[in-house]
């Protein structure tokens, strides 16, 4: 008889723990989404710092070229 409930506690733990990791992979599955839409958010976000930086880089290369344009039409 002791046998029998020995079998049924282990069979108990093991739908227990089965439970518990079903468990575990729906909240794993849950902070990969969180993970991959943070991500693109990240990128998105460093796409925008380049794109200003970028600009800005063009910005003082135009106001560099606006300045020789007028010390040579000064020079002139």
């Amino acid at each position: 008889m002791s046998k029998i409930i020995l079998i049924t506690d282990i069979v108990e733990t093991k739908l227990r723990k089965e439970k518990e990791l079903a468990y575990y992979q729906e909240e794993l599955e849950k902070l990969k989404e969180k993970m991959f839409f943070l991500q693109k958010d990240i990128d998105i976000t460093n796409l925008i710092i380049n794109m200003i930086e970028k600009e800005k880089v063009l910005d003082i290369k135009e106001q560099m070229q606006s300045k020789l344009l007028e010390s040579d039409d000064a020079d002139s």
